[in-house]
């Protein structure tokens, strides 16, 4: 790349300056990754403690579902309406859109003839509105983690470019219209020498 730059001042300068530019801009990718991967990090160990969360609220209401049948026997549940209680907004970290659910805190609207069932089967219903709501945390956190990653790989793709590529092409250009100038100053310091002591002779 350096070889196909003619060899002036005016190119020394734009060289420097895209060097200068460049070495600002991997800076710049590099603090951005490092910010990304520890939201990242961060993210990842709430989604870890979330699932344990959820598998064990899942157990616990799957077990209270069999208790109760075996107890009372199977007991007739009105179909759940569609939750229009979930919304979804966005934050912005380091440019990438991460999503952030809320739900509407509703009381428990019972589905079913509270004498016909029994305490298990209340437990069961409880937890499973408990599993639901972790549920839809955790599709957050996962979602985030993925917007991440990608957004990771991204810039990592982008740094080792400039680090790479980029950047040492412009050091190499700037070196070699610095040597190219300096050889230039020898040649015509070496020329007016010669043409001062040719006048010097003549006299």
């Amino acid at each position: 790349m350096a070889q196909q730059v003619f060899a002036t001042k005016g190119n020394l300068i734009n060289a420097r300056r895209s060097l200068k530019q460049a070495q600002l801009g991997y800076e710049l990718m590099d603090r951005k990754r490092n910010i990304l991967i520890r939201e990242m990090v961060s993210l990842s160990d709430a989604a870890k403690e979330l699932k344990e969360g959820l598998e064990n609220t899942f157990n616990e209401a799957y077990s209270a579902l069999r208790t109760a049948n075996i107890v009372g026997g199977v007991i007739n549940v009105e179909q759940m309406p569609v939750d229009t209680s979930i919304e979804v907004s966005y934050r912005s970290v380091m440019g990438v859109e991460l999503p952030t659910v809320t739900i509407e805190k509703q009381k428990p609207k019972l589905r079913y003839v509270i004498t016909d069932t029994n305490t298990q089967f209340d437990k069961a219903y409880i937890s499973f509105i408990k599993a639901k709501e972790m549920s839809i945390m955790l599709a957050e956190i996962e979602n985030s983690i993925y917007r991440l990653s990608v957004a990771i790989r991204k810039t990592q793709k982008r740094a080792n470019a400039l680090k790479n590529i980029v950047i040492p092409n412009y050091k190499e250009q700037v070196k070699f219209i610095t040597n190219a100038l300096e050889e230039k100053e020898r040649e015509e310091f070496s020329r007016q020498k010669i043409i001062k002591a040719t006048m010097q002779r003549s006299k």
